[in-house]
């Protein structure tokens, strides 16, 4: 089963540019992962510090093996003090 999230982040004020700068960080690592479809990072021009990231995985197993990464770990640990807050939509499952 396919797997499509989306991931909202809204940054504090003064975190704006770090938090560009750990989500975008996560795109090509990401990218090479196994049973990685799409995985990309957009800030809302018009309001600069909300972000959605945007990510397709082949399976549960695909995903699951991306929160184990190493990148993914460096993002988990650093993001909280630049983000005011967070929320994630599962888009679809597709069989």
């Amino acid at each position: 089963m396919t797997i499509t999230k989306r991931v909202t982040f809204i940054a504090k004020p003064d975190g704006i540019d770090k938090m560009k700068a750990l989500l975008t960080a996560m795109v090509e690592p990401s990218k090479a992962e196994d049973g990685c479809i799409f995985y990309e990072i957009v800030q809302y021009e018009n309001k600069p510090e909300k972000f959605m990231a945007v990510e397709t995985w082949r399976d549960e197993k695909a995903l699951d093996g991306h929160k184990t990464s190493a990148h993914y770990k460096v993002y988990k640990s650093s993001y909280e003090p630049y983000c005011l807050d967070k929320y994630t939509d599962d888009l679809e499952v597709l069989g």
